[in-house]
């Protein structure tokens, strides 16, 4: 396939303040062996108050395929649904801005949608890394099946189809069928398209060919925030869809919402509070495997952290999950910010 045969592919980023990561991912971008005529690169910025915006508009000096957009409204469904009506590509991919992609990332991504006319999305796998002693660990816990579960493109060791997967390369008439991002869910809005991608008879592909790296948070406190905001939003997808959570997203939830109800049930019956017991018997016997396996990858030094770290994704999430049953179905979503009233700034 000449160059000028290749597809035309639009990139859209939706970021917010992210000075320290937005030149490595898009020079990432930029070093990828695609004809570089066929690419537009759209970096959607929430109104950042950081020097992210000076670096995109440099950068884009240099480079005319290079667009910063605004979105005024600040969270990622709005930029992403900015970045779509804007774009021009046959094929579009969303990366994140905590990312760096492989320098054949978009040709693999291209060849891999291409050769499997049953996808409608393909994506790879994800290495989490990180700097510093708080991030090294948090990236480590992340690549354990104790802190992620069976979520597959974090683990990357496997091909085939999946439920969903993060920087997908997507035909661009995905949207005729299925419409855009829904700009109510601030967070999990991406699970909801793939959720709507299946719904409307779509398969998306993992492929071990396709390559990136993300870089997790380096603050436990912001971990937290990342991974209860997961949690709550989960519960609105599913209330959307009328359709029950994976065993991944569903265990968090149900293991805090067992723990509240046998320490409440304990003081009328004292058997459940041995059941109690047993219960976090179970999962320190859990957390104590997973951070062996952080320790014997990561190194040793990473062996205090992991437990904390594993406690905070199983909490943030399983808590947040209960938080958004109390907010979108007890309460029914009454008085919740619109889109326009949040601040996700990272």
């Amino acid at each position: 396939m000449t160059d000028s045969e290749q597809p035309f592919v639009s990139i859209i980023l939706p970021i917010r303040n992210e000075e320290d990561f937005i030149e490595r991912t898009l020079r990432s971008i930029l070093e990828n062996d695609y004809a570089p005529e066929r690419v537009e690169i759209m970096v959607v910025d929430g109104m950042s108050d950081d020097r992210t915006r000076q670096i995109v508009t440099e950068m884009a000096q240099e480079c005319s395929h290079l667009k910063l957009l605004d979105n005024p409204l600040r969270v990622a469904p709005c930029a992403l649904n900015i970045g779509l009506r804007a774009m021009r590509g046959e094929l579009f991919t969303i990366i994140g801005g905590h990312a760096e992609i492989a320098p054949d990332f978009i040709r693999r991504s291209v060849e891999t949608l291409l050769s499997n006319p049953e996808a409608w999305i393909v994506g790879g796998s994800i290495e989490t890394i990180a700097t510093g002693y708080s991030g090294n660990a948090i990236a480590a816990a992340m690549r354990s099946p104790i802190g992620v579960g069976d979520s597959l493109f974090r683990l990357g060791n496997y091909e085939g189809w999946v439920d969903t997967l993060a920087f997908g390369t997507h035909h661009r008439w995905i949207l005729d069928k299925i419409g855009y991002f829904d700009e109510e869910l601030i967070r999990n809005q991406d699970d909801d398209f793939n959720m709507r991608v299946h719904l409307g008879g779509g398969k998306i592909w993992l492929s071990q060919s396709i390559k990136s790296k993300y870089y997790s948070r380096s603050s436990l406190r912001k971990l937290w925030r990342q991974y209860f905001q997961y949690g709550f939003w989960r519960i609105r997808t599913m209330q959307k869809h009328r359709r029950p959570a994976t065993l991944r997203q569903a265990v968090p939830l149900l293991f805090a919402g067992s723990l509240l109800v046998l320490a409440a049930a304990g003081f009328f019956w004292r058997p459940f509070w041995w059941l109690l017991g047993a219960e976090l018997v179970l999962y320190a016997v859990g957390i104590a495997y997973g951070s062996i396996d952080v320790a014997g990858k990561a190194g040793l030094k990473y062996l205090p952290p992991a437990p904390i770290v594993f406690l905070i994704l199983h909490f943030g999430y399983g808590l947040g999950s209960l938080w958004g049953l109390v907010r979108f179905v007890l309460l029914r979503g009454w008085k919740m910010k619109r889109a326009e009233e949040f601040n996700l700034s990272r």
